[in-house]
C-alpha cells in the first residue's frame, strides 16, 4: 500500500475556514494481479471505489515536488495505467470535470468572473463568452447541431446532446415515461389470488379467545351501565320543544361599518318654507274670500297648501303651532312606513345630450337675406306658387285677386280678380302647359295668364278648346264650363262648380290631373281628381275616414297621400287599396309636403309641431321638431336641393338642410340652418305659405300682412 499526502491551505475568501491548512492523505493499493486486468471494467461494476467528488490525487504532483516513489505512485493513477485496473468508467467521468468547484449553487458567483476555486485555492474564471447577436445568427445559420446545443452551467462548455438525450426531451415534452422501454399498460396479473389453492396458506388453529367473550369488554360494558343508572351518562339527549325559527341575518355582523354603510339610505329632508309660511306674508300669497271657500271645500289630498297663510302684525303676535303634535307624528310616520329608494345619479357631460351636427355654413348653399317684397295685396296673402321654369310667381289674396309677379324685378305683370277670397293657387308643373288653377268659394277656375313662351301659351289654349263633348254625358259631382266673352279674355278657360267651398288644389307631376279638398263636402266628396284633358272629374273614396285637411300626389308613383286631422293615409291608385297609415303624433294637421323622391313626407300642424316621416321606415315620425312657437301654417320641400322650410304664426320661416341618402341603412339627416323673419303678425297671424323656387335656393313667403317676401 502506498501513502500520499498534501497539504492545502484554503484562502480568506473560500468556502471554508480561512488561514487553516489541511492535511489530506491518500492511501494507494498496490495494483491487482494480471489476471484481474485482463478483466473487462464491466466485470468490477459492483466493486467500484469511491473516493471524494472534485479531488484528483495527480494534482499538484511532479517529480520534482514528491520524489521518485511519489511520481511513480502518480503514473500509476494515470487514466492509461487506471484503465487496467477496472477504473476507467469513473476516471473518464470524473477527469471531464474542468472546474473543480464542487456541487455548489452557481447564483453564489454570479455577479463575479469567476465561477470558484479550484484545489490549489486559485479563481477558475469564467469562460470568455462575447459572442453578439450576428455570431449567434451566424452560428444559428451553419451550425447543424445548433438547435441540439445547449450550455452546461457547471463547466461554461457547450454540449452537443446526443440522439437519445434529444429523444428522452421529446418524450417528456409529449409527457411520456423517460424510459423507451416501461410499458405502462402492461396486463395486470394478480398473483396473489389469480391461481385457487386446494389447502389455505396457513393452517394455523384459532385462539380460544376467538370464540370467548372478552373480560375486557365486560368491564367496560359494567362501568357504562353502572354510569347510566347514577344519571352520569345521559343515552339520549332530551328534545327542546321550543320551536326554532330560521335567522335569516344570523351570519352577519350588526356592528359592521361596511354593511351598514353600503344599505344605508338617508331619508329625505323635510322642504323649507316658503313665503307663505311667513307670518307676514307679501299679499298675492294670501287668499281671499273665495278662494278661501274654495280651499275649505276642497278635499285634503287636492290641496295645495295644507294650512291657510295668515297675516300678523308682529312676530311676538304669532301663536302656537295648533298642528305641530300632528306635524311631527305625520314626519315620523314618513320615516318609519315610506319605502327608501336609492336613485342611481348618472353624470353625464351636457355636451354629450346635444346631438352631433355639422355647422351651418359647410351646409350652405340656403337662403339667409330677405332680396325682394311683393306689395300690393290689401288683404291676407293665403296662397302662392312658382311656375315651372322659375321666372313667374302667382299669389291669391281674401282681396279676392289672383296677382302674377315677375320674380326677378318683383313687378306686378298681371291681376285678376275671381270674385271671392282666393284659398289656394297652383301653377300647373309641366312647362309645356302655362295653366294655373285657383280655388275660391265652391269654384276652380283654371287660368291662362299669357306669360312666358307664346307658343305654350297658345298650345295651352288650343289644348282646352280641343275638347269634344262624349255622345254619352256621364253625370259628375261637379260642372264643367268654358267661359267666354271678358272672362276668357282675363285670362279664364275652364270654370268648375264644386258643391262645397274648395279649400286646397294641387296638380299631378304630369300636369293632367288636378286634386281638390272640400272639407264640407260630406265623408264622401270630401277629395275629387279631375283630369283636364278629359274634363272627367271622379271620386276615389266612398268614404272618407276624418276631416281631410290637404292632399298630394306621389312625385314619381301611383300613390296618393290623403292628411286628416291626425293621420296621413298613403293609398295606391292602382290596386285601389291603402297602402300605409302614418300616425303623426299631433292634434291637427294643416299642411303636408312630399320629398321629390317620394321616400319622405313632412307635415305641419297647429300645435308647433313638424313631423318628418320615413315611409321605409316606420309609419311613426322620423324627427319631430319643435322649433316654431305657434301653429304651422305651410310646410314646402325644394326640388332639388336637400332643403325644406316651414312658416308659422310667430312670423317666421325656418329653413332646414335635410339630406336623403340612397343607401337605405343611413337615415336622413336633419338640421336647422337659418330663422327668416319678415313679415308683421296681423290679427294673430304670420306666415300663411312657403314654397322654393324650382331651380334656385331661394324661398318665397306670404302672411297676414299682404306681402310676398323672396329669401336668398
Amino acid at each position: 500500500m502506498m501513502v500520499l499526502w498534501r497539504v492545502v491551505r484554503l484562502p480568506r475568501n473560500g468556502g471554508g475556514v480561512a488561514g487553516r491548512w489541511f492535511f489530506f492523505f491518500f492511501f494507494l493499493p498496490h495494483p491487482p494481479p494480471p489476471s484481474r486486468r485482463l478483466r473487462s471494467p464491466s466485470q468490477h461494476a459492483p466493486a467500484q471505489r469511491s473516493r471524494p467528488a472534485g479531488l484528483n490525487p495527480c494534482a499538484g504532483l511532479n517529480k520534482s515536488s514528491g520524489g521518485g516513489e511519489a511520481a511513480s505512485a502518480c503514473e500509476r493513477w494515470q487514466p492509461d495505467a487506471l484503465a487496467q485496473m477496472g477504473w476507467q468508467g469513473e476516471m473518464t467521468s470524473d477527469c471531464d470535470i474542468r472546474n473543480t468547484v464542487g456541487n455548489i449553487p452557481m447564483e453564489w458567483y454570479q455577479d463575479y468572473p469567476h465561477v470558484g476555486y479550484d484545489l490549489d485555492g486559485k479563481k477558475i474564471f469564467k469562460p470568455i463568452r462575447n459572442k453578439d447577436e450576428l455570431d449567434e445568427f451566424l452560428d444559428k445559420m451553419d451550425n447543424p447541431d445548433y438547435w441540439r446545443t445547449v450550455r452546461d452551467k457547471m463547466t461554461g462548455a457547450d454540449v452537443r446532446l446526443s440522439d437519445e438525450q434529444v429523444d428522452l426531451v421529446h418524450r417528456l415534452q409529449r409527457g411520456q415515461f423517460g424510459d423507451i422501454n416501461f410499458k405502462e399498460y402492461e396486463p395486470y396479473i394478480d398473483f396473489f389470488s389469480s391461481e385457487t389453492m386446494i389447502h389455505p396458506v396457513t393452517n394455523r388453529p384459532q385462539d380460544k379467545r376467538s370464540f370467548i367473550p372478552s373480560l375486557i369488554e365486560k368491564q367496560k360494558v359494567g362501568k357504562l351501565v353502572h354510569a347510566i343508572k347514577m344519571g352520569w351518562i345521559k343515552p339520549r339527549k332530551p328534545r327542546d320543544t321550543t320551536p326554532q325559527y330560521y335567522d335569516l341575518w344570523a351570519q352577519e355582523d350588526p356592528n359592521a361599518i361596511l354593511g351598514r354603510h353600503k344599505m344605508h339610505v338617508p331619508a329625505p329632508k323635510m322642504r323649507l318654507p316658503g313665503h307663505e309660511e311667513s307670518y307676514n306674508p307679501p299679499p298675492e300669497y294670501l287668499l281671499s274670500e273665495e278662494e278661501k271657500l274654495a280651499w275649505e271645500q276642497q278635499d285634503p289630498e287636492d290641496r295645495k297648501l295644507s294650512f291657510l297663510p295668515q297675516r300678523f302684525s308682529c312676530l311676538r303676535a304669532v301663536p302656537a303651532f295648533s298642528r305641530f303634535i300632528h306635524e311631527r307624528f305625520e314626519r315620523c310616520l314618513d320615516l318609519y312606513l315610506c319605502p327608501r329608494q336609492r336613485k342611481m345619479r348618472v353624470n353625464v357631460n351636457p355636451e354629450d345630450l346635444i346631438p352631433k351636427m355639422p355647422k351651418p355654413k359647410d351646409l350652405q348653399p340656403f337662403p339667409t337675406t330677405q332680396s325682394l317684397v311683393y306689395r300690393g295685396h290689401t288683404s291676407l296673402v293665403r296662397s302662392i306658387s312658382v311656375s315651372p321654369t322659375g321666372q313667374w310667381l302667382v299669389s291669391g289674396s281674401d282681396d279676392g285677386t289672383v296677382r302674377f309677379w315677375e320674380i326677378g324685378t318683383g313687378r306686378c305683370m298681371k291681376t285678376v280678380d275671381v270674385g271671392g277670397a282666393v284659398k289656394s293657387v297652383a301653377w300647373n308643373p309641366n312647362p309645356s302647359i302655362c295653366l294655373v288653377a285657383v280655388a275660391f268659394n265652391e269654384s276652380v277656375v283654371l287660368l291662362n295668364p299669357a306669360l312666358g313662351d307664346r307658343l305654350v301659351v297658345s298650345a295651352t289654349d288650343q289644348l282646352v278648346s280641343s275638347y269634344e263633348e262624349p255622345e254619352e254625358a256621364r253625370e259628375q259631382p261637379v260642372q264643367w264650363a268654358a267661359p267666354a266673352g271678358k272672362e276668357h279674355d282675363a285670362g279664364h278657360r275652364l270654370h268648375l262648380a264644386h258643391p262645397k267651398a274648395v279649400r286646397q288644389v294641387t296638380w299631378h307631376s304630369k300636369g293632367d290631373y288636378l286634386a281638390c279638398v272640400t272639407p264640407d263636402g260630406g265623408s264622401h266628396q270630401q277629395v275629387l281628381i279631375h283630369q283636364v284633358s278629359k274634363r272627367r272629374t271622379q271620386n276615389p273614396f266612398r268614404r272618407s275616414k276624418g276631416l281631410v285637411q290637404c292632399v298630394s300626389f306621389h312625385p314619381t308613383r301611383p300613390f296618393f297621400f290623403v292628411a286628416t286631422q291626425r293621420h296621413v293615409r298613403v293609398y295606391n291608385l292602382i290596386k285601389q287599396e291603402l297602402s300605409k297609415k302614418l300616425q303623426a303624433n299631433c292634434k291637427w294637421i294643416s299642411s303636408m309636403a312630399v320629398h321629390p323622391g317620394g321616400d319622405n313626407v313632412i307635415c305641419g300642424s297647429y300645435d308647433c309641431r313638424l313631423t318628418w316621416f320615413d315611409l321605409d321606415l316606420a309609419t311613426k315620425p322620423y324627427k319631430v321638431l319643435r322649433h316654431h312657437k305657434k301653429a304651422l301654417r305651410g310646410v314646402a320641400y325644394h326640388k332639388h336641393y336637400p332643403l325644406f322650410a316651414s312658416g308659422s304664426d310667430d312670423g317666421s320661416v325656418i329653413v332646414c338642410h335635410g339630406m336623403v341618402y340612397n343607401d337605405l341603412l343611413q337615415n336622413p339627416l336633419i338640421v336647422p340652418v337659418k330663422v327668416l323673419k319678415g313679415h308683421a303678425i296681423t290679427h294673430d297671424l304670420g306666415v300663411l305659405d312657403v314654397t322654393f323656387h324650382p331651380s334656385q335656393p331661394w324661398v318665397f313667403s306670404s302672411g297676414a300682412d299682404g306681402t310676398v317676401r323672396l329669401f336668398t
